[in-house]
C-alpha cells in the first residue's frame, strides 16, 4: 500500500524499523524536523488521517494506506491555513525550528482542547519564545505593524522569513538535497579518562555500506580550541580532531563513513578499541589538589593553559583597594558559598554539518553554527587549505544560545570529505548533544561582602571555581568575564577576585547565555540581598545607594575598562519598575492557603559586545528592479537580526522592509564577520549595516543630483525613487544611469565593535512556597530592560520573555547530571526537564526610555542579558518568603523542602 503525503502518492515501502519522520524527509518534506527522536519535543508533528502524531516515534509502515499531512500540505489553494496566518500575525516564533510542530498540533485541536493549552501542548517544546507569542498566535492576537516608508525603526515589523517558517519552507542546516550523500557516525569513549592503545577497524570495514573508518592516525595532529573567537589566542589550544587520549565519556574516538546511517552505526559497533584506563577526577576542587590525575600533561606554554600540571586552564587574581581593611571597617560582613549547575543550551536543532565538493573542487561546508567565518579560518589552518578553496555557510539555524559558538562537528566533516572525496553529513543525536557537546560552566562562588548601617558597601571579595570539563574551550574567557560586570555594577572602592577554571574528566563546558555572568550574578545579588537584610535596609534601597551612576567609570577588580563606557543609562528606570511592582500587592495570581509568600529582585549589567574587537562587514546594493540587496555575515537563529538589519537599512534609505532582501551567514557574501555571539548582532553588525546604508544613500543622492542637475541638498529618497526638488527619478532608472556612468550602485560598511556600552536589566518576582512539599509557584513576574532605542518592540519582548523562561528552567529544575564515573545521566528531554508551556508564567516586560550614544540609531544589545538576573531574583523572593537563604541551584522541590525543613528545625532547636 502506498503512503499519501500532502496529496502525493509514494509507493516506496519504508525500511524495516524506519520512523515516519525519516521517511518523509527522505522524500523532501523538510518541514518535518528532528529535535529529539524520542517523542518529547513535537518538532516532527504531522497529521495521519487528520490526527497529530510525533512522526519520530510513529512507524512509517503504519502510514501505508493513510493520508499524511505535513506543514507543507496544511495550506490549501495557495492560501495559508488559518493557524498558519495567526502564527504569522502574532510572530509566534523566534528561531522557528519548533513552529511547524506547534502549528500542526494547534490545527488539530478542538474547542475543549483550546481551552486547556497547557495540556494540549504537553508534547511540544520551544526553547526560544517563552510561549507567550505562541499563545497569542493560538488565540488570534495580531502583533505586527506595517510602518510607513522610512519609519521601520521602533515598529513591530514582521520577520522576513515568517512566511517560510509557518509553511515549513525555511531551510535549516539539513534541509538540502545533496546527491550521493554519505553519513557519519562517531565511535565514542566509554571511559572518562583513558589512553587508546590500539584500534582495529577491520570488522567495521567489513560492514556492507561502510566506506571509511578514520582514527587519530588519519587526522591532523595540530592542537586548537573548539571555542570560536576573533582572536584565537584567547582560548587554550588543547584539542585535537581525534586524540589518542580520551578525557571524558562520549569523546569521539573514530569516524565511520557509510552509505546509510544504519551502516555507519553498525560500523561503530564493530570498531574494536583497546583502552588503557587512566585515573579520572570529576570534582574541580579535587582536580586542583596535590596528587590529582593530570588531565593534560606535557602541554607547554604554547597551548595557553595556565598551569596544566595543576589542571588549571585559566586563573585570575586581582584586587583594587584594601579588601581586608574594608571588612574590618564594616558593621556587618556576610559570607556565603553559591553553586550553579551545568545547563544544556538545548537548542532544538542539534549540532551538525554537511560538506560537498563543487565542480571546481572547492569544498562547501553547510553548518549549524554562530560563527561561519571563524570556523572557516580554523578549518583552513587545521587542514592546510587556502581560504578561497573553502566556503562555510549557515542556513537558518535552529537555536544557539552560545552553544554554537563552538566547532564540534565541522572538523570531522571536512576530515571525512577530504578522505572520501565525496559529500558527507554528520548530525548529532539528542543523546550526543547532552553527552558530547558543551554545557554551561558549573560555578562555585564564595562571596564575602561588607557594609555599614548607613547603606555604604565597603568591600567585596570572590573566590570563583569554574568547572571547565575535559577541554578548556571558552573557560578562561568565561572566568574573566563572569567576574567583571557583576562587580562593576556597584560602586565599591575595595574589590578582590581569585578565580580558577579547572579541568575535570567530564563533558566540556562552553559558551552559554551570559558567558558566566549568570553564575556570578547569582552569588553577588544573593549576597547583597542578604547583607541588606542583616543591615536592616530594604534590599532595593541598598542597591540604589550603591549602584553605578551616570558618569561613573566602569571598574571591576582589574581596574577601569578602557573601551567600556556608559553610552546611556536606564538602570534607574529599571529600578523604578520593580519598586512599583513590589508596591502593588493586588496584581498577579493569589497564593494558596497556607503557603509562604515573598518577593525579591535582582539587577544585572552586561557589556554590549566582547572586549578586544568584534568585526562585521555589510554591503548594500541597489538592484535593477529598484529594491535593495543587503549582504551581511551574521547568522539568523531566532535573534531577529535579519529583521532588525533590514529595519535599519529601510529607515536609512527611506523605504520599507519588503524592499530589502537579506543574504547572510555565508563566507562568500562579505569580507568578514566575527560571528553572532556576545550580544553583538545589533551593536556591531547593525552598525556595519547602518554605515553601508548611509554610504549608499549618499551615493544614490549624488547620482540622482548629477542625473537631474539638482542640488544634492534638494534630493531625498523615497521607496521607489529619488525626489529631486519635485522631480522623481525612479530607482530603476537611477540604477541604469549609474551603471552606464561606470559607478556601482553599492556601498560597504564596517564596524569594529569598539567602544562598547553597557545594558541593564532588573527582574522581580512574587512567589508562593508550599512548606509541606517545597513547590514554588510564581504569582507575578516583572522584567525591566534598558536596551536603548527599541528597534522592534515585538521581537525584543520575545527575546526577554524567552530569556526569562530559559532562566527559570535553569533556576528551578534544569540540570545536566554527572555520575561519579563521569557519565551524563540526563541524556534526553525525558530526564532533563526543559520548560514546557505549562511551566512558564507570563512575564510583564518594561523597556527603559534611553538612546545609546554608541549603538546604531541609539540601540543596545538585549539577547542574552534577560537571563542573568532571574535566578538571584527568585532566590531573593524565596528568602523573603521562607526566611531561608537558598544558595544552590536548581531550586527543585526536594531541595527547597529539605533546606527549609532543616532551617526550621535548627531554629526550633535554638529556642529556649
Amino acid at each position: 500500500m502506498a503512503v499519501v503525503v500532502n496529496g502525493h502518492e509514494f509507493a516506496e515501502r519504508p525500511r524495516p524499523g524506519q520512523c515516519l519522520r525519516t521517511y518523509l524527509r527522505e522524500r523532501g518534506w523538510f518541514g518535518v524536523k528532528k529535535g529529539c527522536d524520542a517523542g518529547d519535543c513535537g518538532a516532527c508533528t504531522v497529521h495521519v488521517d487528520g490526527e497529530p502524531v510525533h512522526s519520530c516515534v510513529y512507524p512509517a509502515h503504519r502510514a501505508q494506506g493513510h493520508e499524511v499531512t505535513t506543514i507543507e500540505g496544511l495550506a490549501a489553494g495557495g492560501e495559508l491555513h488559518p493557524v498558519q496566518q495567526r502564527f504569522l500575525d502574532a510572530q509566534g516564533f523566534q528561531c522557528g525550528f519548533c513552529t511547524a510542530g506547534f502549528i500542526m498540533t494547534t490545527a488539530a485541536l478542538d474547542e475543549e482542547q483550546l481551552d486547556d493549552l497547557p495540556r494540549a501542548f504537553k508534547g511540544n517544546l520551544c526553547r526560544c519564545t517563552g510561549y507567550r507569542a505562541i499563545e497569542d498566535a493560538v488565540r488570534g492576537v495580531r502583533r505586527v505593524d506595517e510602518p510607513a516608508p522610512g519609519q521601520a525603526v521602533g515598529c513591530s515589523v514582521a520577520a522576513p522569513a515568517g512566511p517560510q517558517i509557518v509553511t515549513g519552507t525555511a531551510r535549516y542546516t539539513f534541509d538540502v538535497e545533496v546527491p550521493g550523500l554519505r553519513h557519519i557516525k562517531l565511535v565514542r569513549s566509554p571511559h572518562a579518562h583513558a589512553r587508546i592503545a590500539g584500534i582495529d577497524t577491520g570488522p567495521a570495514m567489513a560492514v556492507p555500506g561502510v566506506v571509511a573508518v578514520l582514527t587519530h592516525h588519519d587526522a591532523p595532529t595540530g592542537l586548537f580550541s573548539s571555542a570560536r573567537h576573533e582572536h584565537p589566542e584567547e582560548d587554550p589550544a588543547d584539542t585535537r580532531v581525534l586524540d589518542d587520549v580520551v578525557r571524558h565519556i562520549g569523546q569521539r574516538v573514530a569516524v565511520v563513513v557509510a552509505e546509510t546511517e544504519a551502516a555507519a552505526a553498525e560500523g561503530c559497533r564493530r570498531v574494536r578499541v583497546d583502552y588503557e584506563v587512566l585515573p579520572a577526577v570529576t570534582d574541580p576542587e579535587r582536580a586542583m589538589s596535590p596528587g590529582a590525575p593530570v588531565i593534560h600533561p606535557g602541554k607547554g606554554p604554547e597551548t595557553r593553559i595556565a598551569r596544566p600540571q595543576d589542571n588549571v586552564v585559566g586563573e585570575m587574581h586581582e584586587e583594587i583597594g584594601d579588601v581586608e581593611q574594608a571588612f574590618a571597617q564594616a558593621d556587618v560582613v556576610y559570607e556565603g558559598t553559591f553553586g550553579s549547575q551545568r545547563v544544556q543550551p538545548a537548542h532544538l536543532e542539534t549540532h551538525g554539518a554537511v560538506a560537498w565538493f563543487e565542480e571546481n573542487g572547492r569544498l562547501t561546508v553547510r553548518s549549524s553554527t554562530q560563527t561561519p567565518f571563524l570556523t572557516r579560518r580554523v578549518l583552513c589552518d587545521l587542514f592546510d587549505l587556502p581560504e578561497d578553496r573553502l566556503r562555510v555557510v549557515a542556513g537558518r539555524v535552529g537555536g544557539g544560545f552560545g552553544g554554537k559558538q563552538e566547532m564540534l562537528v565541522e572538523d570531522v566533516v571536512v576530515l571525512a570529505a577530504l578522505h572520501t572525496g565525496g559529500p558527507v553529513k554528520l548530525e548529532y543525536t539528542r543523546d550526543e548533544q547532552f553527552t558530547a557537546s558543551t554545557t554551561r560552566h558549573p560555578f562555585s562562588v564564595r562571596m564575602t561582602v561588607g557594609g555599614r548601617r548607613d547603606g555604604t558597601l565597603t568591600g567585596m571579595a570572590l573566590r570563583v571555581v569554574a568547572d571547565a570539563g575535559a577541554y578548556g574551550n571558552h573557560s578562561p574567557s568565561v572566568l574573566f568575564h563572569s567576574c567583571s560586570e557583576p562587580l562593576a555594577l556597584y560602586r565599591c572602592p575595595n574589590r578582590r577576585v581569585d578565580g580558577f577554571a579547572v579541568y575535570t574528566t567530564t563533558v566540556p563546558s562552553g559558551a552559554f547565555r551570559g558567558y558566566g555572568l549568570s553564575q556570578v550574578t547569582f552569588a553577588v545579588e544573593s549576597a547583597l540581598d542578604e547583607l541588606a537584610r542583616r543591615l536592616g535596609i530594604e534590599p532595593a534601597a541598598f542597591r540604589e545607594r550603591n549602584i553605578i551612576a551616570p558618569g561613573d567609570p566602569v571598574v571591576d577588580p582589574g581596574g577601569p575598562k578602557q573601551d567600556l563606557e556608559m553610552g546611556s543609562y536606564g538602570l534607574d528606570q529599571c529600578l523604578s519598575v520593580v519598586r512599583d511592582a513590589a508596591a502593588d500587592d493586588t496584581a498577579g495570581a493569589p497564593a494558596p492557603d497556607g503557603w509562604l509568600v515573598g518577593h525579591g529582585m535582582a539587577l544585572s549589567m552586561i557589556a554590549t559586545g566582547p572586549p578586544g574587537g568584534h568585526f562585521a562587514d555589510a554591503r548594500l546594493t541597489l538592484m535593477e528592479d529598484g529594491c535593495y540587496d543587503l549582504a551581511v555575515g551574521s547568522v539568523e537563529f531566532g535573534n531577529g537580526l535579519a529583521t532588525v538589519h533590514s529595519q535599519i537599512a529601510a529607515a536609512t534609505l527611506g523605504t520599507t522592509v519588503d524592499h530589502i532582501g537579506v543574504r547572510q551567514a555565508d563566507t562568500d557574501v562579505v569580507g568578514h564577520d566575527t560571528g553572532v555571539f556576545a550580544s553583538a548582532g545589533i551593536v556591531v553588525g547593525g552598525k556595519a549595516v547602518l554605515r553601508a546604508a548611509e554610504a549608499l544613500r549618499a551615493a544614490l543622492l549624488a547620482g540622482a543630483a548629477a542625473c537631474t542637475g539638482t542640488e544634492p541638498g534638494r534630493c531625498h529618497l523615497e521607496p521607489d525613487a529619488v525626489n529631486c526638488g519635485g522631480q522623481r527619478l525612479p530607482l530603476a532608472k537611477l540604477w541604469a544611469a549609474m551603471r552606464d556612468a561606470g559607478h556601482e550602485p553599492a556601498a560597504d560598511g564596517h564596524s569594529d565593535g569598539t567602544p562598547r556600552s553597557v545594558a541593564f536589566n532588573a527582574q522581580w518576582f512574587r512567589v508562593a512556597v508550599d512548606p509541606d512539599t517545597g513547590e514554588i509557584r510564581i504569582l507575578r513576574s516583572v522584567h525591566a530592560a534598558d536596551a536603548g532605542v527599541v528597534m522592534n518592540p515585538l521581537q525584543l519582548r520575545g527575546q526577554v520573555e524567552g530569556g526569562v523562561a530559559q532562566a527559570l528552567g535553569a533556576a528551578l529544575y534544569e540540570q545536566v547530571r554527572i555520575e561519579e564515573n563521569g557519565q551524563v545521566s540526563t541524556p534526553d528531554f525525558r530526564r532533563y526537564h526543559l520548560p514546557a508551556f505549562a511551566d512558564v508564567p507570563r512575564t510583564e516586560v518594561h523597556f527603559s526610555r534611553t538612546a545609546d550614544a554608541m549603538g546604531p540609531l541609539g540601540a543596545k544589545s538585549m539577547s542574552e542579558s534577560p537571563f542573568i538576573p532571574v535566578a538571584p531574583a527568585l532566590a531573593n523572593a524565596l528568602r523573603d518568603a521562607t526566611g531561608v537563604r537558598f544558595a544552590r541551584l536548581p531550586f527543585t522541590r526536594d531541595r527547597v523542602w529539605l533546606t527549609y525543613r532543616d532551617a526550621v528545625g535548627e531554629a526550633a532547636e535554638g529556642q529556649p
